[in-house]
């Protein structure tokens, strides 16, 4: 059995009004397709919670505090050759100090 890795899966935490912004970016450096389709991308809300520590620079909440808010796990899938240019497209945009951007390799049989 071979096993190869074309794509990855993006998962990414955004502020709802983020997910557009971010989509097309990445529609123009070639993710977000799959086969004969282009501007593929699911999200839906979530909640979430985080605390700023000292230092940091929250997009919302406040330093020492826990806070709590909603937002959107966004997926695409990218070419794995992608996918450093994906990451440093998403946060060249992203709105937080520190985004979550979790990348997974899809396996191919």
């Amino acid at each position: 059995m071979t096993i190869n890795v074309k794509n990855v899966k993006m998962e990414l935490y955004v502020p709802e009004a983020y997910v557009e912004p971010i989509r097309e970016a990445l529609v123009r450096i070639g993710a977000c397709r799959v086969g004969n389709y282009d501007h593929v991308v699911s999200y839906h809300s979530i909640k979430g919670t985080w605390r700023p520590l000292e230092n940091s620079n929250p997009f919302n909440g406040a330093i020492g505090e826990i806070c709590c808010g909603t937002e959107v796990k966004m997926e695409v899938r990218c070419p794995v050759e992608l996918a450093e240019s994906a990451v440093n497209t998403v946060k060249k945009i992203h709105p937080y100090e520190e985004p979550v951007i979790n990348v997974i390799p899809l396996l191919e049989f």
